[in-house]
């Protein structure tokens, strides 16, 4: 291994709800085609292990740098941010602290609704567009299972993830402490992306609303959704600002990267509830202005709490044990890992002393049995080197020191170990 790649640590960049409201968060957003240009521009550029997540909560890169600037950088080139504003928001970890933090994020710990498993999807994606585009390596393969380990016994052995709380849920939360009536309200949901999907179920599960009307740009999303919910009715794109104008309710959950409700959609409106659960925000700031709009975006919605929240606390402890216990597994992963360039070349140093002194017997000694020979000294090696890996992980032993007396015994060339844990 090179000095060069040896300087490089583990950072964790981005920003995410707590420190960056829903119009910064929205200028940081990195399309899915923005992330693959940057993905592939981290590999070109030679930086080892990274890859990208972007969600209406957070936009962060994780890899390997030398310098969390080299990955900052890349995330104001692929998004509409600037360097002054990420600095104000920004959150930047490295080596143990960006692993703990990836832990809390995908078991729903660092969610902005507490226990929100939304996010693991979310974190697969991200993952495996990085490993489509080769921009991923062992380390960061292994400590994203590990994560979603932890993150499956958190749900399944806690009550972290208890009741259901989203934003998709929140928002019919807000609809049913807004509307007496709700049932009898026109609601037209925009945009057929994961939220809008679980918003429209959401609305026929805990409501008994019937009167739910769907427009979305790409007919085939529509036709599917239709047939799985008969009961919702479908209208054509062309027909956006008509509906909008035959609503009570319009829930916006497209997943455009500008606005695509503006005031003209809203010229013939006397009085709507507007839910802007896109990011970023995909209606028009302007449209606040306009007497007879209320418009409430995903801040606003992710404010909603009831009991469920308040058990999903008590849960916390519980979560972080196990959190604790998997990354635990994961640092002994890395210790013994960090350990096999040393041992192996130690274990070829005693089979290249076993070969020579074989040979050299065979020579010497009539009727020497080298098969034998080989079996045995072969255990010996076997053995050596395990009690040189038991010597190794002693926490009592100097690593570098060991390997640097067992390299200048066995003229071997020394290796540096780099701890990334």
């Amino acid at each position: 291994m090179s000095e060069e790649r040896m300087s490089t640590k583990l950072y964790n960049v981005g920003l995410s709800y707590k420190k960056a409201d829903v119009k910064v968060r929205g200028a940081f957003s990195v399309s899915k085609e923005n992330q693959i240009l940057l993905l592939n521009e981290a590999k070109a550029k030679g930086i080892e292990g990274l890859f990208i997540l972007s969600t209406c909560n957070r936009t962060e890169i994780t890899g390997f740098a030398k310098h969390p600037f080299e990955l900052i950088s890349l995330l104001i080139k692929y998004s509409k941010g600037s360097v002054e504003e990420f600095i104000n928001v920004s959150n930047v970890y490295k080596n143990k602290d960006a692993v703990r933090h990836l832990y809390n994020i995908g078991t729903g710990l660092d969610s902005q609704i507490l226990g929100d498993y939304e996010i693991v999807g979310q974190l697969k994606e991200a993952f495996k567009l990085a490993k489509k585009l080769g921009t991923t390596n062992a380390y960061l393969e292994r400590l994203m299972n590990s994560v979603l380990q932890a993150s499956k016994e958190v749900k399944n052995s806690t009550k972290l993830s208890s009741g259901t709380t989203s934003v998709a849920y929140a928002t019919i939360q807000y609809l049913i402490d807004s509307f007496e009536e709700l049932k009898t309200k026109k609601i037209l949901i925009y945009g057929l992306g994961d939220i809008g999907k679980n918003t429209c179920k959401n609305v026929l599960e805990y409501t008994n609303n019937r009167n739910i009307t769907l427009v979305n740009r790409t007919d085939e999303k529509t036709k599917q959704f239709k047939e799985e919910h008969p009961e919702i009715n479908v209208v054509a794109f062309s027909k956006l600002a008509e509906t909008i104008s035959e609503s009570d309710i319009l829930i916006v959950s497209t997943g455009a990267n500008v606005p695509t409700i503006n005031c003209d959609h809203l010229k013939s409106v006397e009085k709507i509830l507007i839910l802007d659960l896109s990011m970023p925000e995909n209606v028009e700031p302007c449209v606040k202005e306009l007497p007879g709009i209320t418009l409430v975006n995903v801040d606003e919605l992710s404010k909603i709490t009831d009991k469920t929240l308040e058990i999903r606390r008590n849960e916390i402890p519980a979560a972080e044990l196990i959190i604790e216990k998997h990354k635990n597994e994961f640092n002994e992963w890395i210790s013994t890992r960090k350990y096999v360039p040393a041992v192996n070349a130690l274990k070829e140093s005693l089979i290249a002393i076993q070969n020579d002194e074989i040979s050299f017997h065979s020579k010497k000694i009539k009727n020497f049995n080298a098969e034998h020979a080989e079996y045995v000294t072969a255990r010996m090696i076997q053995k050596i080197t395990t009690q040189y890996v038991k010597h190794l992980k002693d926490e009592e032993t100097a690593v570098d020191q060991s390997i640097s007396v067992i390299s200048r015994m066995f003229n071997i060339e020394e290796l540096i170990l780099n701890e990334h844990d």
